[in-house]
C-alpha cells in the first residue's frame, strides 16, 4: 500500500544519527545522504527517508500520528527501543511491551525521534 514514508526534521545530523541507530537495530544500514541532504534508509523492501521541508518552513511533527516499523522479536525492539534511547530519542507511553485488543496481541515499543515524531517498533507474536 504505501510506498514510503518521509518525515521532516530540522536537524538533520541529529535526526540521522537516531534513525541510524534505530535500523542497525532493526537489521538495517546506516542512511544514505544525498546531494540535496536528504537521509534514505532502505530496508526489507520499504523507504524511509528524512528531509528539512521542501517550502522552508519550520518541521513539525503530526499530532495523532504514529509512524511503525517491524521488529522480528521482541528482543530486536526493545534493541530498538534502547538504541533510540541513547541516541537522541524520548521514551514514550507505557514501557515496550504486550499490547492485546480488537484479538490481537502486538509487543510494542514506542518513542519519540529528535524531531518529536512519535514513532513505534512493532513485532506481532505468532499464537
Amino acid at each position: 500500500m504505501f510506498s514510503h514514508v518521509m518525515l521532516g526534521a530540522e536537524d538533520i545530523e541529529a535526526s540521522k544519527t537516531f534513525y541510524d541507530a534505530c535500523f542497525k537495530a532493526l537489521g538495517g544500514r546506516e542512511g544514505m545522504v544525498d546531494p540535496k541532504d536528504r537521509v534514505m534508509y532502505l530496508h526489507k523492501g520499504g523507504i524511509f527517508l528524512l528531509t528539512k521541508p521542501i517550502d522552508g518552513q519550520p518541521a513539525s511533527c503530526g499530532n495523532g500520528s504514529t509512524i511503525g516499523f517491524a521488529a522480528d522479536s521482541e528482543e530486536q525492539a526493545n534493541a530498538w527501543h534502547d538504541a533510540g534511547k541513547a541516541n537522541g530519542g524520548t521514551e514514550i507511553e507505557d514501557p515496550p511491551g504486550i499490547r492485546e485488543g480488537a484479538g490481537m496481541k502486538l509487543y510494542l515499543a514506542y518513542l519519540r525521534d529528535p524531531a518529536g515524531n512519535k514513532i513505534c517498533a512493532m513485532y506481532r507474536p505468532q499464537g
